[in-house]
């Protein structure tokens, strides 16, 4: 082995070869660890690859064949989109039916309607020895403050009805109203009309009228 790095004709020398063919060793070696990091990058989710490209953080993430997100799904798991439930209407509905039963059956606002107006004719007719006045002030006019009410109750029976029947066609479209609402909506319409229709013979005298003194 020399020690000259270069000898007297131009030639190398033995340690100059070797130093060479360490330094294309140490290359070499080089090139496959930046490759590897390459590859090693690229195929790592979330990460950037040595060219610059970034990857998907996750590619599960990713919705698949048209299906939802999480957050596109209601609380029940339907995959329905979520709407009125129904409670509103079908507490309408039983209002309605119950209103129309009370002013078939009396309320106790029209019995102590009907109490007032017979008291006040008692007190009218007091010193009054007609007995057809006596009749009217004493019991016509109870009778038709009873009828007045029974009316009103039947009346806003029907309104409340005819709402809870109209409401689906103004909510979401394609949601169809349960059978049961509409049943109970419309017994209250049913006894609505029923009610409406006896309080205005009640109260023109047509129906169950004044007996006559003549």
């Amino acid at each position: 082995m020399g020690t000259k790095a270069v000898d007297e004709n131009g030639v190398k020398t033995d340690e100059h070869k070797t130093d060479e063919v360490t330094e294309a060793a140490e290359s070499t070696g080089a090139e496959k660890k930046t490759e590897a990091a390459k590859k090693e990058g690229a195929g790592t989710p979330g990460t950037t690859a040595s060219d610059g490209t970034d990857t998907p953080k996750d590619a599960d993430d990713t919705p698949v064949n048209g299906e939802d997100t999480p957050e596109h799904h209601d609380e029940d798991g339907t995959g329905t989109p979520a709407g009125p439930t129904g409670v509103g209407q079908g507490a309408g509905a039983v209002v309605s039916a119950g209103l129309g039963i009370v002013s078939l059956t009396g309320s106790w606002v029209g019995t102590v309607a009907s109490a007032r107006e017979s008291l006040i004719g008692q007190l009218e007719t007091s010193s009054s020895s007609d007995v057809g006045m006596l009749i009217e002030k004493g019991y016509g006019n109870a009778w038709q403050a009873t009828a007045m009410w029974g009316g009103v109750f039947a009346l806003v029976a029907l309104v409340v009805g005819v709402v809870v029947l109209a409401r689906p066609a103004f909510g979401a479209p394609g949601r169809p109203q349960a059978p049961w609402i509409k049943s109970v909506a419309w017994a209250g319409v049913a006894l609505g009309v029923i009610g409406l229709l006896l309080a205005v013979l009640k109260y023109t005298n047509v129906l169950l009228g004044l007996p006559s003194t003549g």
